[in-house]
């Protein structure tokens, strides 16, 4: 039998309606079924980007490694947050589960539904402080390690850890 292939996916997750821990775990849980789970970071709360009017989330990253495309990983991570009772209301709004395609080896893609590497990840406090506990010395495109993006988003934004749950 033939060795699968298994790409290098990076999904950053979030929650900030219920019991936001649960969905984490529920997001997890359905991973599980898309390959194998090579690290989990911590869970740090943030408050929200965009839309402002709704809860601080819960945030993690996930490394995956996964023998889907990336256009099948993106459709069943989209079933992930629909079994989870995601909806679609407001943009930004909140949500019980937010599944992110961030990294998918080093591909970059750009159609409509889906762009990879995500769009602003190098911004945000709440994708690269997770991501940067999966791997701290991997570079980013500014030339900095995924830890230095960390930590200087982290003196911009709010970022608390949690803990670890996974």
């Amino acid at each position: 039998m033939a060795d699968r292939v298994l790409h290098d996916a990076y999904i950053g997750a979030g929650s900030n309606v219920g019991r936001r821990i649960v969905h984490l775990g529920l997001g997890i849980d359905g991973l599980k079924a898309l390959g194998e789970i090579a690290a989990v970071s911590k869970v740090y709360e943030t408050a929200p980007v965009g839309y402002l009017d709704q809860g601080d989330f819960l945030n993690l990253a996930v490394h995956l490694r996964t023998p889907l495309a990336p256009q099948d990983l993106l459709r069943a991570l989209l079933a992930i947050e629909r079994r989870a009772g995601r909806t679609r209301e407001i943009r930004f709004g909140p949500r019980t589960l937010d599944l992110d395609l961030l990294l998918y080896d080093d591909l970059a893609l750009d159609e409509p539904d889906l762009t990879v590497p995500h769009p602003r990840m190098w911004e945000r406090a709440f994708v690269m402080v997770p991501l940067a506990d999966l791997h701290p010395d991997r570079l980013a495109p500014t030339g900095e390690t995924w830890a230095e993006v960390a930590a200087r988003l982290r003196q911009k934004d709010e970022v608390h850890e949690v803990g670890r749950f996974w």
